[in-house]
């Protein structure tokens, strides 16, 4: 990776690329601290620390959404966007037909996701005004004592979904660069930071203990350590099925004759289907704040003890919903049918196989297997190092801050994001280094 980043700047092109994407990076964060007006920082940052929703929302913003800042909402509006319309396009034929019509109808599909990613961001807005304001956490005299209430709160809401769309053009000024995709970029600087916060906090807490808590994150480092190693392998494991190519004669030329291969990743959807189950299983909770129903309620009490973070029944809903979710998602990603009827109009077989219906088959069988693994790992990987790092004893201000901060979650963006750079920015110096029979 650092080798690949001092290539990267011998080129005064892909310098000036990544010169320009550190900047706007740098307004991001710079974005992430300003205050909006009208809000009471100090008890917003109580009120987002007291919801393990909102505090994993808060991590991926790099803690813009505690700071209470203008891009507190950042890019997860989009995020969300995304998601809905990526499902929407295998259940609605329209969208189907859009997303297979070229560069057109990408540019529609994407069109389309700014627009849900508005509707997204002004919900969310409002949402948040309503939680804070019950809480105290909105100062309705901000702009003037003669100032209704109701504007200041307006003010709130129009500047998170300004701040969320100025995230979103960022974020697409940097995937025009060509290094990389700028949403998943801002996502990871967001978790970067949220780590080095919590990070600085660790050895804050440790020098005011006088060392006490050195053994918690020598543990707690070494239990990350294998966390990140398993996670990097996995990401890059695959099952490459051999395909090779025909000799076809077109004239005076002859084509094909190749051999290539099939690339299945084992963990091929990524980190979506933790998204989706976190999502899904907190949102009642969610629901139940944004209406005013907090501790003291018996069903929010009852819920909390047996249905909320931490609880037996969150973890195996959480993995029962990763493991549907992992297949689900498998499915929208690699279609059997449509690589193998591809290869066969290119001339391209599966050795052993005939083409045709038993090349989908077999593709089919395969895929299957491939995402069966990736499904238990995932489900694995978010059960059993949250468990683990759970278990490091919080009785320290060391332990309480590392464990907030390096989620499975946030493990998974930041290792899938680094590796896409990477190969972004090789794919970028093979094609300025290569030299043909011309030069």
């Amino acid at each position: 990776m650092f080798k690949t980043l001092i290539e990267a700047f011998k080129s005064k092109d892909l310098r000036k690329k990544l010169l320009i994407t550190l900047g706007i990076l740098f307004i991001y964060r710079i974005g992430c601290w300003l205050p909006i007006p009208g809000l009471d920082i100090s008890k917003f940052h109580e009120s987002v620390g007291g919801s393990d929703f909102l505090s994993l929302l808060s991590s991926v913003t790099g803690g813009a959404l505690s700071n209470g800042a203008i891009l507190a909402l950042g890019v997860i509006p989009y995020i969300s966007a995304s998601i809905i319309i990526q499902l929407l396009t295998v259940a609605i034929p329209a969208l189907e037909r859009l997303s297979k019509a070229g560069e057109e109808g990408r540019r529609k599909i994407t069109f389309y996701t700014r627009i849900t990613a508005l509707i997204f961001a002004t919900i969310q807005a409002v949402a948040i005004v309503i939680t804070f304001s019950q809480a105290g956490s909105i100062n309705e005299s901000a702009l003037s004592e003669n100032v209704p209430g109701w504007c200041v709160s307006t003010l709130i809401v129009v500047v998170l979904v300004a701040g969320s769309m100025f995230t979103l053009w960022l974020g697409e000024k940097i995937t025009d660069l060509q290094i990389g995709n700028g949403v998943s970029l801002l996502i990871f600087v967001g978790i970067v930071c949220s780590a080095g916060y919590a990070i600085l906090e660790a050895f804050t807490g440790l020098s005011a203990t006088n060392l006490d808590g050195l053994w918690t994150i020598l543990i707690f480092a070494a239990m990350l350590f294998v966390v990140f190693a398993l996670i990097v392998f996995v990401d890059l494991a695959e099952r490459k099925i051999p395909v090779n190519y025909a000799k076809q004669v077109k004239g005076r030329k002859m084509y094909g004759g190749q051999s290539t291969h099939i690339p299945i990743k084992v963990n091929s959807s990524g980190v979506l289907p933790i998204i989706f189950a976190t999502a899904l299983v907190a949102f009642p909770q969610l629901i139940m704040q944004l209406i005013g129903v907090t501790d003291g309620n018996a069903f929010y009490d009852w819920w909390q003890t047996w249905l909320g973070t931490g609880t037996v029944v969150y973890f195996i809903a959480n993995a029962v919903l990763i493991f549907l979710f992992t297949y689900f998602y498998a499915q929208i990603t690699f279609n059997p049918e449509e690589v193998s009827r591809t290869l066969q109009q290119n001339g391209g077989f599966v050795p052993g196989i005939r083409p045709g219906k038993p090349t989908t088959d077999y593709l089919k069988k395969i895929s299957r297997r491939i995402t069966f693994f990736g499904a238990i790992y995932l489900a694995l990987i978010f059960v059993v190092p949250t468990v683990a790092l759970a278990c490091v004893p919080t009785n320290t201000i060391v332990s309480g801050s590392l464990v907030n901060a390096f989620t499975v979650t946030g493990l998974l963006i930041v290792v899938s994001v680094a590796l896409e750079f990477e190969k972004q920015l090789n794919a970028q110096l093979l094609a300025r280094n290569y030299k043909g029979f011309l030069k």
